[in-house]
């Protein structure tokens, strides 16, 4: 049951049985009225730096948490002091605000932040209880054409089209999963070619994985999973349907092997 304020749910949840879960927790583009009318950047510009499409790869997982609220509202997988950007540092170089954000208004956001994570905690008890263990995996994308939409793409040896990040976890007590997630998703035979899944390149993970190990050791099991861009156009969010739609199928190949692993432990 969701106790917050209705001010206050800014993600949709789907929860059913079974020790997987999925969360999109960037894939939100909304903005309540107060933050917009103190805000600098366009549309176009926070949806680049947004995770479109990411909300549908949920559906690998029987319970699934998918944010509505932009990340320019509140940044649901940065550390709380840091969940509301307030400079440029924050925010990738880019102006937020025309004006630093009033008190309140950051602490409204902060409310719905901590209204998130409760209910996380809550979702991910009931599994430990019901399951005595679980795994989230935690969907995001990045960009890799900074430069603009007709630029040099970033080097692939930086830039894998996956990239697994494992950067808090026990990585040891988790290891025989991680690597069969890794091997299911190298395997899968994906349209374009086997996918480039590297761990730990460009990102490894961040406060949500984190959070949840640090909740839940030894039974929780968090993987940030980053999709470089590829399956869109960063700077219009057009999609390309065959590769969302294989993404979507490459996770549900790997939920097999993951439940597999899990009844092994």
């Amino acid at each position: 049951m969701i106790e917050a304020a209705f001010d206050e749910v800014i993600w949709d949840e789907v929860v059913g049985p079974g020790p997987l879960v999925a969360t999109a927790i960037h894939d939100g583009h909304e903005v309540r009225e107060e933050v917009l009318r103190g805000m600098a950047l366009d549309d176009a510009s926070r949806l680049r730096e947004e995770d479109p499409w990411t909300s549908r790869w949920t559906t690998v997982a029987p319970t699934r948490l998918i944010g509505q609220r932009s990340r320019f509202e509140v940044d649901l997988n940065r550390p709380r002091d840091k969940a509301v950007y307030l400079t440029p540092a924050d925010a990738w170089g880019l102006d937020v605000w025309r004006a630093p954000p009033a008190g309140d208004v950051v602490e409204r956001s902060l409310r719905q932040y901590d209204a998130f994570y409760r209910r996380l905690e809550e979702i991910l008890r009931e599994k430990v209880e019901s399951e005595g263990h679980f795994v989230l995996l935690d969907l995001h994308s990045y960009n890799h054409r900074r430069g603009g939409p007709d630029a040099e793409a970033a080097p692939d040896e930086e830039n894998p089209q996956v990239n697994i990040g494992t950067g808090s976890m026990d990585r040891s007590h988790w290891s025989p999963l991680v690597d069969r997630f890794i091997a299911d998703l190298r395997s899968y035979d994906f349209p374009s070619g086997p996918l480039d899944v590297r761990e730990n390149v460009r990102f490894r993970g961040g406060r949500l994985v984190t959070w949840v190990h640090e909740t839940f050791p030894g039974v929780g099991c968090a993987i940030a999973i980053e999709f470089k861009k590829f399956f869109m156009d960063e700077w219009t969010a057009e999609p390309d349907p065959q590769l969302v739609d294989a993404i979507g199928s490459a996770l549900a190949w790997t939920a097999v092997g993951i439940r597999e692993e899990l009844e092994q432990r």
